[in-house]
């Protein structure tokens, strides 16, 4: 049977094909419909850990275990995860460890432009590449064939646009996978120094073995054409590479690390110029360099953002490709959605004129104008570490200016352990947990403190309070964040403590809920034009010719721009 999937559809689809026993993933675009879709398959144990390093422990302990396991993650994520991942690659599998890493070239949802590849040729660590939605299926497969054939985890390196793309798959029957035996095995699970340098040993012999076998593994094959131009190439750049030179030779790599010696220097051989065409650095070109040689395409491309046909066309002939004009659209900046519970928090921050060490997810978006409520985002977690390391940098006076703000599974995944610092090193600083009830920006997927797993089932509730009252904060405030009165003095309050103190405030994501009361309009005989209502960025409150209006098919009737506008000019629609 054959059926239309997008590349991580087809990567989950691999995983019960391969027949997977457990799944685990933190979200986060552009993998995370991967876990999502696995989860539908009752067969394999699917689960949202709190961050990616405990999930590829999890996933560690499966495979150790005796059953196949697959985690996933975007490529900032891998950096949680990299301590386990470098020391996973000495102890070796006995089932098939896969772990699918998203990277993001273009950073259409991420903070950098990391390059996965580099990380399977530091841990020593083989890494696969699909170009299409068939591939990423067929890949999973093989990956976990690859991990217990040469007792490795195994890499699977997507990227977005093969991610979320959509192609034909063939669909097949799952593999029936028996649980494999454990066997207690000291010196090759337990990494004390002794072991561990014996292991490595055995890493490096591995990798030989493989680096010899890639030369023949079917993913990486020679289409030999017009043998004026030869171009190496991988993943996604394979597609554009087959629309703009039809006619070209290519060397397709579908294991990217580590690479086909000999399968290069025989291609190379038979094509008159040589070219390498990869996005990000030239991971692939920097080796194939090495070897002596002579590639035309070196320092061709950009080592930033996503290559094209029209990119690769014109940079190889200079001559650009003929394509329909662009229609003229305007651009859509990035706002917080009607109704967002944040939007009332990052009102008053910009009011008192406060500082925010920022942390991600969707209130990151606070940063723009005209919110302008955050100062710093760094990665997951940062926020509570950084305003510590400001307030010891600065003094507790400049400290009382500052704030960390951070998401309620920001704060589940890595903010906990900053606020411990905080609380043992006698710190002063002022937390606000903007608790939405969710992960939003990747799709509203369930955390520890939702009170529900991937598959919808009744879970523990975390209860945030209590954890935090643990920790040792003995001053902690829920406040609703529509509640703009009650938001101001808090914040007013708690910045103005010489103790550690934490505000969560609360409200369920607008469009987790799916709350719609009845909207607000503009009272035009009041309205006296001052703007303030604009200041909270709703981009359902509209000026046209200095009129202020709202759209009622964009507003959620939440009520903020009534609160903030001092003439009662904003009013709730009645029949």
């Amino acid at each position: 049977m054959k059926k239309l999937l997008l590349g991580n559809e087809a990567v989950a689809r691999g995983a019960y094909e391969a027949g997977v026993k457990v799944a685990t993933a933190y979200p986060g675009t552009p993998s995370t419909e991967i876990t999502e879709c696995i989860a539908s398959y009752d067969e394999i144990y699917a689960e949202w850990s709190p961050n990616e390093k405990v999930a590829l422990e999890v996933a560690i302990g499966s495979a150790i275990s005796g059953a196949r396991a697959i985690v996933s993650m975007k490529h900032v994520g891998l950096n949680v995860a990299a301590d386990p991942l470098f020391t996973v690659a000495y102890t070796g599998v006995n089932a098939g460890l896969v772990i699918v890493v998203a990277d993001d070239p273009g950073m259409h949802s991420s903070q950098n432009e990391q390059n996965t590849r580099y990380y399977g040729m530091a841990a020593n660590i083989p890494v696969l590449e699909p170009a299409d939605s068939q591939e990423a299926k067929d890949f999973v497969v093989l990956a976990f064939d690859i991990s217990e054939k040469y007792d490795t985890p195994v890499i699977l390196r997507m990227t977005t646009r093969v991610s979320h793309s959509q192609s034909i798959v063939e669909l097949c029957e799952p593999e029936r996978q028996k649980l494999k035996e454990y066997e207690k095995d000291v010196s090759k699970y337990v990494m004390m120094p002794a072991m561990a340098k014996a292991r490595h040993v055995a890493v490096e012999e591995r990798m030989k073995r493989l680096g010899r076998d890639s030369n023949t593994i079917s993913i990486n094959k020679i289409e030999l054409n017009d043998k004026a131009i030869g171009i190496i190439t991988s993943g996604i750049a394979y597609q554009y590479v087959k629309e703009v030179f039809h006619t070209a030779s290519i060397l397709k790599l579908g294991m990217v690390y580590p690479f086909p010696d000999e399968l290069i220097r025989e291609f190379a051989a038979k094509v008159d110029r040589l070219y390498v065409i990869e996005e990000l650095e030239p991971f692939i070109e920097e080796h194939v360099k090495g070897m002596g040689l002579d590639i035309h395409s070196g320092g061709m491309f950009s080592i930033q953002g996503e290559l094209s046909g029209n990119i690769i066309y014109s940079s190889i002939t200079n001559k650009d490709l003929e394509l329909r004009p662009k229609a003229d659209i305007p651009g859509r900046p990035p706002v917080l959605c009607p109704g967002c519970p944040h939007r009332g928090v990052y009102s008053v921050i910009k009011k008192l004129k406060l500082h925010a060490a920022g942390d991600i997810g969707c209130y990151t978006l606070g940063a723009l104008p005209p919110l302008e409520g955050i100062d710093t985002c760094i990665c997951m977690g940062a926020s509570v570490g950084m305003v510590h390391g400001m307030e010891k940098a600065r003094g507790r006076d400049e400290a009382k200016k500052w704030i960390g703000v951070i998401g309620d599974s920001t704060f589940i995944h890595s903010g906990i352990t900053g606020l411990i610092d905080i609380i043992y090193n006698k710190g002063m600083s002022t937390v606000a947990i903007l608790d939405n009830s969710t992960t939003g920006m990747t799709g509203h997927q369930d955390h520890p403190a939702t009170g529900k797993t991937i598959k919808g089932e009744p879970a523990p509730v975390l209860n945030l309070v209590e954890l935090i009252h643990a920790i040792g904060v003995e001053h902690i405030e829920v406040v609703d964040p529509y509640d703009i009165e009650r938001t101001e003095e808090v914040l007013k309050e708690e910045v103005q403590r010489e103790e550690p103190s934490v505000i969560i405030f609360s409200r369920p994501c607008a469009l987790l809920t799916k709350e719609r009361k009845k909207p607000f309009v503009v009272n035009q005989d009041k309205c006296r034009h001052c703007n303030m209502c604009l200041g909270i960025a709703c981009p359902a409150i509209v000026r046209n010719d200095k009129k202020i209006s709202i759209d009622d098919t964009l507003c959620n009737g939440c009520g903020l721009c009534a609160n903030v506008c001092r003439f009662n000019a904003i009013e709730r629609l009645v029949d």
